[in-house]
């Protein structure tokens, strides 16, 4: 299964952020209950990480009401050898 980080944009008012809060917490999800906001720094965003499938899967984890506006983006990690074999296949 694969993971994705989800970025859910919100209005920048305080009850936008009241809402949102509300939302992810009442959609019952483990992932979704377990949101960061960056609210109080003035980002208005919500951000998660999911493990799913795919990205339509992923992104059919939120609410109808932000999964339009909602960013996801599929999560990697690299081994140094990796890295290593990565950068001597490409010739650098």
């Amino acid at each position: 299964m694969a993971r994705f980080l989800i970025e859910v944009p919100h209005e920048e008012d305080e009850i936008a952020c009241i809402r949102a809060v509300k939302i992810l917490l009442e959609s019952g999800s483990h992932f979704l209950t377990h949101a960061d906001f960056g609210c109080e720094d003035g980002v208005h965003k919500a951000w998660i990480i999911v493990e799913a499938d795919t990205r339509s899967e992923a992104r059919n984890q939120l609410h109808p009401y932000y999964r339009n506006a909602a960013t996801v983006v599929a999560l990697s990690k690299f081994t140094l050898e990796q890295v290593e074999e990565l950068l001597t296949h490409h010739g650098s």
